[in-house]
């Protein structure tokens, strides 16, 4: 039996990139789709691939930051499939690079909104479809700003650790719901995203950006597959009991982890935590 059959899964930021590489994943593994993003022809092609694989696909042009669209997204879900067992919160942008003098204040503020408010605003609307079923899996993408501070990307690196201690605090929230939430951290991978960022970088004059851009055109980057699989892992049965941490698709040997996750659990790995000295 596939991984995810039978299942619904809605996957914000689904037309392109890392989100269509999820929705790939999760169709392969025998979800059925609700797929949102700003731009409808993205989400059509990703919905024509995702059927292919057999997928039943509901295609929900979306504002992840009006709050009244992410309502609508979740009605329409719970509509065409009576349930919503996974939430992917993958829709972000990288936001303004330079100094935060010189970034452009609404540039600023969108970066916030469309990463943090809309992860907010889609976990509130899944949340009492899943508390009523007593299930339920939330995926947030984290990004590598989330745990390492980036000079010239005040906006980016602020937005996703505010992602992750969102994560943590829901999962504090959601103990003994059946409901379990985590961050994954996909590493930097080339997707448009990347192209864009880098391009900004060099206008910038933000080097250590620009280059490291390149590195990631070139080849050098993280895997996108690695990450899609790391998405089905922890929307799926592997993943049981794991909640309010953060899983790099980069670092973490996810598929190993199963068994320790009590272990896990009990203590403050796979968190964001200052370190004290001994």
């Amino acid at each position: 039996m596939a991984e995810l059959e039978d299942k619904i899964a809605l996957i914000t930021g689904a037309g392109r990139g890392i989100g269509q590489a999820i929705a790939l994943a999760y169709a392969r593994e025998g979800a059925d789709l609700t797929l949102a993003a700003r731009s409808v022809a993205e989400l059509e092609e990703t919905a024509a691939e995702c059927r292919k694989l057999g997928s039943e696909v509901l295609v929900m042009p979306t504002d992840v930051t009006n709050a009244g669209q992410v309502e609508s997204l979740a009605t329409a879900t719970v509509e065409r499939y009576s349930a919503i067992d996974i939430l992917v919160n993958n829709a972000g942008i990288a936001g303004p690079i330079g100094s935060l003098e010189d970034n452009d204040l609404d540039a600023w503020i969108d970066t916030v909104r469309v990463n943090l408010i809309g992860s907010y605003l889609c976990c509130r609307a899944v949340l009492p479809v899943m508390r009523r079923q007593n299930s339920g899996k939330i995926v947030n993408l984290s990004g590598a700003g989330a745990v390492n501070a980036w000079a010239d990307m005040s906006a980016y690196c602020s937005s996703k650790a505010a992602v992750v201690r969102l994560t943590e605090v829901l999962a504090l929230e959601l103990a003994d719901t059946g409901i379990t939430i985590n961050a994954l951290g996909p590493g930097s991978i080339d997707t448009r995203m990347w192209d864009e960022m880098t391009k900004d970088a060099a206008d910038a004059g933000a080097d250590l950006i620009h280059e490291a851009g390149l590195r990631v055109a070139s080849g050098g980057g993280a895997s996108i597959d690695r990450c899609a699989d790391l998405a089905v892992w922890l929307a799926g049965s592997g993943s049981d009991g794991l909640s309010g941490r953060i899983i790099s698709a980069v670092t973490d040997d996810f598929e190993s982890l199963t068994p320790l996750i009590p272990e896990i659990m009990a203590s403050d790995l796979y968190t964001v935590r200052r370190v004290d000295p001994a």
